[in-house]
């Protein structure tokens, strides 16, 4: 694929936040302390994150398209690029200020560049990789000269605890007696943050510094098999199906528009979705070995799931040594489909990159079960 990525930038809102300090931000739901969050921090190994939120006044400081947009400002793939020189932008998110228009044009208005071609991607965590996907093949293609590809989330507007405070209000004293609040939406507040990153994709590599070529993407859906995982704006019902917020009556007291997880339908069908399911297709399709990889950037949710990964690519004859492993979870959150972009912005700033090597990139979504594979070399 002649695709390249010649620049990343990120944007992260305002000054990490520790975990002590999470409650203060976004407040304690009914006023009570929560009884999951020491247990959910001690296994997702989450150390600090950032919300667009003012910790002192708890105003919203940002709009998930100016997050997008600042990310994309900060993209400098060559010597006085300016916004306007970008051909096609793709937007995704799982987090958009609105219904109508679509995020990606957000993202252009608060850029105020010139014409472009916008493409706007929903979905969960892979739809900033299906952003990327989308511009790759745009400029593969000759259809344009370049692309910038965004992944953003503006989660803390779904945590704060004004939204959960009419949801089981009689029960807020007893976190057993109301599990959908704390175990399907409580849990996802100590798990996931704001952020935005932003690629820049070419036809050839940079002359001036390492780029990264894109190799392959590939992305599989299991929705023809497993039930909704991950959902908002619908309430799950005991068969498994969801109703939609507009056929709920009361939908906000019935927390249809919480970001909720059936955390026991996470924990049974993720890895082997993710190991089983979709690498036993990529490595077959494209030959791939363990050997063959430099760098395994895996996104994961929670640091919970990362030795079951590793002993399940073991398992299937996939081995990656964990020191060829690279996250920054513990310092800049999960942060859906922003993450990809902030780690590989990380490792491509590092100054730890040199030519020849091979970055196996790993996107799980648990919405109803999606997960891409990326494959880049470092030109």
């Amino acid at each position: 694929m002649n695709a390249y990525i010649t620049d990343i930038a990120v944007f992260l809102p305002n000054e990490p936040v520790e975990n002590q300090n999470i409650e203060k931000v976004l407040g304690m739901v009914h006023g009570t302390p929560s009884r999951t969050r020491a247990v959910i921090l001690r296994n997702n190994k989450i150390r600090e994150r950032y919300y667009a939120i003012d910790p002192d006044s708890g105003n919203i400081t940002h709009t998930n398209a100016q997050l997008t947009a600042e990310a994309v400002r900060r993209l400098l793939p060559h010597a006085g690029f300016t916004p306007d020189q970008i051909e096609c932008l793709a937007c995704g998110t799982s987090t958009p200020d609105q219904l109508i228009p679509g995020h990606g044009l957000m993202v252009h208005g608060e850029l105020a560049s010139a014409p472009c071609e916008v493409a706007s991607m929903s979905g969960v965590c892979l739809s900033g990789i299906s952003s990327l996907k989308y511009a790759a093949m745009n400029v593969a293609a000759g259809i344009t000269g370049n692309a910038v590809a965004t992944g953003s989330e503006l989660v803390s507007t779904f945590m704060r605890s004004e939204l959960f405070d009419s949801v089981c209000p009689e029960k807020a004293s007893r976190v057993e007696s109301c599990p959908s609040l704390a175990f399907d939406a409580d849990f996802l507040r100590w798990m996931l943050s704001d952020g935005a990153g932003a690629a820049f994709i070419s036809a050839a590599p940079s002359p001036e510094r390492l780029s990264l070529r894109i190799d392959w993407i590939e992305h599989l859906s299991f929705a023809g098999e497993l039930e909704t995982c991950m959902y908002s704006g619908a309430v799950k019902n005991d068969d498994g199906s969801i109703t939609g917020w507009r056929s709920i009556d009361g939908a906000n007291g019935a927390g249809a528009f919480l970001i909720k997880q059936d955390v026991k339908l996470l924990n049974r069908e993720i890895i082997s979705t993710i190991v089983n399911r979709t690498l036993t297709r990529v490595v077959a399709k494209h030959n791939l070995s363990s050997e063959q990889i430099d760098w395994f950037l895996p996104h994961y949710s929670s640091d919970y799931f990362r030795q079951s990964l590793h002993d399940r690519m073991g398992a299937i004859g996939f081995s990656i040594p964990q020191e060829r492993w690279f996250t920054n979870l513990p310092t800049k959150g999960n942060t859906g489909s922003a993450s990809i972009y902030i780690m590989m912005e990380e490792l491509f700033k590092s100054e730890r990159l040199k030519v020849g090597d091979t970055i196996l990139c790993m996107i799980p979504e648990s919405g109803r079960f999606s997960v891409a594979y990326m494959l880049l070399t470092v030109v």
